[in-house]
């Protein structure tokens, strides 16, 4: 296996934004995935509708989607792109919550980061809402799942 460099290095080792200006727009997606490991209390709560702090997934979906068109404020080497579709899924488990964000662009580059930073805040926002209820709320296991488009095409984390 060829060692690759790093794109986001100049020839001095110095960080860098990748130019990307000759790159043709083509239509990207991506979905990333985590886990809230929650207690039986805070799922009581989320299931029943009454945690203190409000309908925690509306927010933690909002929430998300929002992160996902702010994600290069956040990523100081991330491009701006145009963030043309998001979607954040919450599944409440026996266990947690499964959160899965999924996002979609027409665009130079793709959407792997604004998946993964939905999830992210996402998460954020459920322990956010539930930590009065239970401080051992935790966020596990923020992984993208696939991503399709661009030069490198179409890519899926193996089961």
């Amino acid at each position: 296996m060829s060692e690759q460099p790093f794109t986001h290095l100049n020839s001095a080792g110095q960080a860098r934004m990748v130019d990307v200006t000759a790159k043709t727009p083509t239509v990207r997606e991506a979905t990333a995935a985590g886990f809230v490991r929650c207690s039986a209390v805070i799922i009581d709560a989320l299931r029943s509708g009454n945690a203190p702090k409000g309908d925690v997934l509306a927010v933690a979906r909002i929430a998300g989607i929002q992160a996902a068109k702010r994600t290069a404020e956040l990523l100081p080497l991330a491009h701006i792109i145009g963030v043309h579709g998001a979607s954040v899924d919450l599944e409440v488990t026996d266990d947690g919550v499964t959160v899965t964000a999924t996002v979609r662009t027409a665009d130079r580059t793709g959407v792997e980061m604004e998946a993964m930073t939905a999830v992210s805040v996402a998460a954020l926002a459920i322990v956010d809402m539930v930590k009065g209820i239970d401080k051992t709320v935790q966020i596990e296991n923020v992984r993208l799942l696939a991503k399709s488009g661009g030069r490198s095409g179409a890519w899926r984390r193996p089961l």
